[in-house]
């Protein structure tokens, strides 16, 4: 297994010595999933957090059979359902991969492991937490103060792998609109 994306993804934020990095790694277990493959399903116990090697995930709520989409996981992010996860309770999210995906989860009682050994750590999974606590909170004031087509459009710019290989239906649920209007919201943008 190669775990140098991974390792980069770290030290981003925090330098590691060989021991830090060795420990790190024998932490992780790699598992491989097929599109349409559950890494989590509701009422799972969520015990891990994943790190994309490769492939795409995506995270949803499932309510009265209806999908919503919480968030896309593309290489090099990280991904779980944060609250089951540090809560130790089961999932509220499904978390299925878009395509052949290849991840590195490491287990909540393996991430107490490694921050009672090595307290710097403490200080990466803060950065990466306070990250996905900020690109949440931008979402929610867009969703709440941008038109859907200009919240369209910032998810083509930011997901634009993304956004050509899933279905509107997806596109539409993570925005908060119907299929029909983002259909009619494209449909507009093809007659510019």
């Amino acid at each position: 297994m190669n775990y140098d994306l991974i390792l980069f993804n770290i030290e981003k934020h925090i330098s590691l010595d060989e021991r830090e990095r060795n420990f790190f790694c024998s932490l992780l277990k790699e598992k491989q999933f097929s599109k349409k493959d559950f890494v989590l399903a509701g009422g799972q116990l969520c015990r891990n957090i994943s790190f994309v090697n490769t492939g795409i995930l995506r995270a949803f709520f499932n309510h009265d059979g209806k999908e919503s989409t919480i968030m896309f996981a593309m290489k090099d992010w990280w991904i779980t359902d944060m609250n089951c996860f540090i809560n130790r309770q089961p999932a509220m999210l499904n978390i299925v991969a878009l395509e052949e995906t290849e991840v590195l989860q490491l287990s909540k009682e393996n991430m107490d492991k490694l921050l009672l050994n090595f307290p710097k750590f403490e200080k990466f999974f803060r950065i990466i937490f306070q990250n996905a606590y900020v690109r949440e909170q931008l979402r929610t004031i867009q969703n709440l103060s941008l038109p859907a087509a200009e919240r369209y459009d910032n998810f083509c710019t930011k997901y634009e792998r993304i956004s050509q290989m899933i279905t509107q239906k997806q596109i539409a649920s993570y925005l908060g609109i119907t299929p029909e209007f983002l259909s009619s919201i494209r449909a507009k943008k093809a007659n510019l």
